[in-house]
């Protein structure tokens, strides 16, 4: 995904007060270097984590947090109080923080030295009422953040800064995310339209409205070499259906599919989008609803939402940039219809063509068939199963006066049956705790029918997010 920021990092920032004179002070800043040293030593960081010299009054405090806030590849911050930081030095600092902030309640050595401990060690070594301090002037000015305690080496304290940094990156993503809406959302659907200016302020990102001509100009400017490389492309990573092969009846359709992918990227490009929706009702100009293109760019990174869906495009984009270097995949969804087996209950997820390669559970089959809507020729899709297991279903819902993210916990399942005329990427889940409580439950909720559906992603990260963000969380599990 050589779209999201390559040179992003989180800053630690360790609080502590001349009381306990230069060679403490000294301690403190060795102990700081040594667990970043340790952190990022570790492998599993998304983002480089930098040591910052120790805060011991207000104004290094503002100047360290302003510093932070003004660079455009800081992700967020990370407060450790190795010692007693009084908390009205933060209070300036902790007022100009906008970026995501991890308090990191811990201190350098794991145990107490039992037969040496003496009044030194105590004063050098004070987080757990140092860190206390702290948390009381963040909970009454209102700070989001979060808090893991524990030792800096334990796996589940290592686990949880990572979970957030990877919050942390999408949140940063999104504050400079452009998201391209190719058309309006379908009619009269109210669940893909919303309040775009209340998303720009509560998640940062811009939803501009293109007309479809813009994005068919650059697919017309398509030159054919380009469209040879991406057929030949499309014959090595997926297994083409024979009619689709050079020199078959079908061919030039698999051509004006490639066309519509590269005059997409290029659109894409030219807007500095890394999110797009499109709709079967607005395609003049195209000849065949993107399919195969949607499913690619998903792959490549891009947020994508169907049918005027800008918040799925948005969602999809976020997880796709916390899971970045993570096994599995993420993808656009849709609950389309269930199976009420009491034996197996079950819903089956698709959608008419854009499902994200990410999840396939093996090669892609590259197909063509009709399409009942749109009145377009018969458009390419990659066809295939999505892996099975653990995997989670998020929906971002626009409530009118606030934002609530709904995460459901699922089961992929393999299908007991061949689906010879279903040609569409499709995956059957079991939604936790059972199929009747998860639907009434996020039905209650006002849940959406589309999702971003990963089976990387997880509920950490996904809550980690929905709190730096402010949104309501509703868990169903």
């Amino acid at each position: 995904m050589s779209n999201i920021y390559p040179n992003q990092h989180v800053r630690l920032l360790v609080g502590s007060q001349h009381l306990y004179g230069h060679e403490t002070l000294q301690q403190v800043d060795r102990d700081a270097s040594e667990i970043v040293s340790g952190l990022n030593q570790d492998g599993q960081r998304p983002s480089e984590i930098r040591a910052q010299p120790v805060l011991t009054t207000p104004q290094a405090i503002l100047h360290a947090i302003q510093e932070s806030e003004c660079d455009p590849q800081c992700l967020g911050v990370i407060c450790w109080m190795h010692t007693f930081s009084p908390a009205k030095m933060w209070i300036a600092g902790l007022q100009a923080l906008r970026k995501p902030m991890l308090h990191l309640h811990t201190q350098t050595h794991r145990d107490i030295p039992w037969s040496s401990i003496d009044m030194d060690f105590m004063n050098l070594h004070q987080s757990a009422h140092g860190g206390r301090e702290f948390g009381h002037i963040c909970t009454r000015l209102n700070v989001r953040r979060k808090v893991v305690v524990g030792h800096w080496q334990d796996a589940s304290v290592l686990s949880q800064i990572d979970s957030w940094i990877r919050a942390a990156a999408a949140v940063h993503d999104g504050r400079q995310l452009r998201v391209a809406r190719l058309g309006d959302n379908m009619r009269q659907v109210a669940v893909t339209d919303g309040d775009k200016v209340e998303a720009q302020i509560v998640f940062g990102y811009e939803v501009h409205g293109y007309g479809i001509g813009d994005a068919v100009q650059h697919v017309d400017a398509v030159k054919e070499d380009n469209v040879d490389e991406l057929c030949q492309a499309y014959a090595i990573d997926h297994i083409l259906d024979p009619q689709l092969r050079p020199g078959s009846p079908r061919h030039n359709d698999l051509r004006e599919a490639a066309r519509i992918e590269l005059g997409l990227r290029s659109f894409l490009n030219e807007v500095n989008a890394h999110a797009f929706t499109d709709t079967f009702e607005d395609l003049h100009g195209l000849q065949q609803l993107p399919g195969i293109a949607a499913q690619r760019l998903m792959a490549d990174g891009y947020g994508f939402g169907a049918e005027g869906d800008w918040k799925h495009a948005a969602l999809v984009r976020a997880v796709k940039v916390m899971t970045r270097g993570l096994p599995g995949g993420t993808s656009f969804m849709e609950d389309y219809t269930y199976h009420f087996d009491p034996q197996c209950p079950a819903v089956l997820g698709a959608h008419m063509l854009e499902i994200c390669p990410s999840i396939a559970d093996s090669k892609p089959h590259a197909e063509i068939h009709p399409l009942g809507i749109g009145g377009k020729k018969d458009p390419v899709r990659l066809v295939f199963n999505a892996i099975t297991g653990p995997a989670i279903n998020a929906s971002v819902i626009d409530k009118g006066d606030s934002s609530r993210l709904l995460i459901n916990p699922v089961t992929a399942i393999e299908p007991k049956h061949d689906l010879p005329k279903l040609p569409v990427a499709r995956v059957l889940w079991q939604p936790h705790p059972d199929l009747p409580t998860a639907a009434a439950e996020w039905i209650q909720a006002g849940g959406a029918h589309h999702t971003a559906y990963s089976n990387s992603v997880t509920q950490e990260m996904l809550e980690d997010y929905a709190r730096i963000l402010g949104l309501d969380i509703q868990l169903i599990a």
